[in-house]
């Protein structure tokens, strides 16, 4: 195994090192499906409160470890956390996701957004990441979490979720330089976010680039390919052994782009068999995926043999076994459960 081999299982996997099962984590496995979360969700009913208030945060982000044991344990977190501290106002409103009460229309509202502090503007993550790191050991990996430019200014120019992001792409196709000038500043303060996360304990961050596959692939590579790359590069230069994963929503005509990105790890959701993403990518690009999430809702035979068909198509290197996307609120426990029991299971055989 080399000098490594004391090193968590995910943390390996990304690095692209032979494993003998692939690592297992899902994304959302703090959340609404768990009863634990549920009762805590009554007392503290703001999201932001939940994710801020830093032992209401480790609380949440361990439900799944003490639950399951996998091997990922993900910061409780949303991609809009960090606005405030450019002088974004938000809030996260139940069951809507983010709400912004000033979106940004003009040029002199991007001139006048504050440099990102995250000591000061967020000092609860540096609790939350050391309190994860002491508490797994390194039994998991502890990921950091980030929104990347593209999505993030999509929140902040609509104001809110979207159906059709006919605003940014207003602005986008209209007024490119103005959008260029929020995508920069936003890009160069996730950079500084996820430095400071990773200086906080995160051993992998992953960028969630939600919208970029609203996109077109065109579109793709003027808005969203260029930041994602300046995010990846500023975090390379300072911290060069972080491995760093990608995610777009609805990637499947993007792979090949992502793969520019300079992310060490890209998620690759279900609309993509990962037999046809391990050869359109090439073996040499980590992935991480790819079961859909309703797969969760069907009998255990069906669940296990989901994931033997993906862990057998994505091969024994470069791989990290996840859901395409977020477990759904309404997943049976119980079901989750089975999932990681079937993954942690697995052996080189199997592979």
């Amino acid at each position: 195994m080399g000098i490594s081999s004391n090193d968590p299982l995910l943390l390996r996997a990304a690095r692209g090192e032979v494993v003998d099962r692939p690592p297992v984590w899902m994304m959302r496995q703090a959340g609404r499906y768990m009863k634990a979360y549920r009762d805590l969700r009554e007392k503290y009913p703001s999201f932001r409160e939940r994710s801020e208030i830093p032992e209401v945060a480790i609380e949440v982000s361990l439900q799944p470890w003490r639950a399951f044991q996998p091997d990922g344990v993900i910061l409780f977190s949303d991609i809009v956390t960090p606005l405030p501290g450019l002088g974004i106002d938000m809030d996260i409103a139940e069951g809507k996701g983010p709400i912004i009460y000033s979106p940004i229309r003009t040029q002199e509202q991007i001139e006048n957004l504050r440099t990102f502090e995250p000591e000061e503007s967020l000092p609860f993550i540096k609790t939350i990441l050391q309190a994860l790191r002491q508490e797994v050991g390194n039994k998991s990996t502890v990921l950091g979490f980030v929104g990347a430019p593209w999505t993030l200014a999509a929140y902040a120019v609509e104001g809110k979720g979207s159906k059709t992001y006919s605003v940014i792409k207003n602005m986008a196709f209209s007024q490119p330089a103005i959008l260029d000038q929020l995508l920069t500043k936003l890009a160069d303060a996730i950079a500084t976010y996820v430095r400071y996360q990773i200086d906080c304990g995160a051993q992998v961050v992953q960028m969630f680039d939600s919208w970029a596959g609203q996109l077109s692939p065109q579109d793709y590579e003027i808005f969203a390919l260029p930041y994602q790359k300046r995010v990846f590069e500023q975090v390379k230069a300072t911290h060069p052994d972080t491995p760093l994963i990608l995610l777009v929503s609805g990637s499947a005509g993007l792979l090949e782009r992502m793969a520019q990105s300079g992310a060490d790890v890209l998620t690759i959701d279900w609309t993509v068999d990962m037999a046809d993403a391990r050869a359109r990518l090439g073996k040499h690009v980590k992935v991480q995926g790819n079961l859909d999430p309703g797969v969760l809702f069907g009998s255990k035979e069906f669940i296990r043999d989901r994931i033997l068909d993906t862990v057998r198509k994505a091969g024994n290197r470069g791989h990290i076994l996840n859901l395409g996307h977020g477990v759904l609120p309404e997943t049976p426990e119980e079901n989750v459960a089975f999932f990681f029991e079937t993954a942690k299971g697995l052996n080189a055989a199997v592979v």
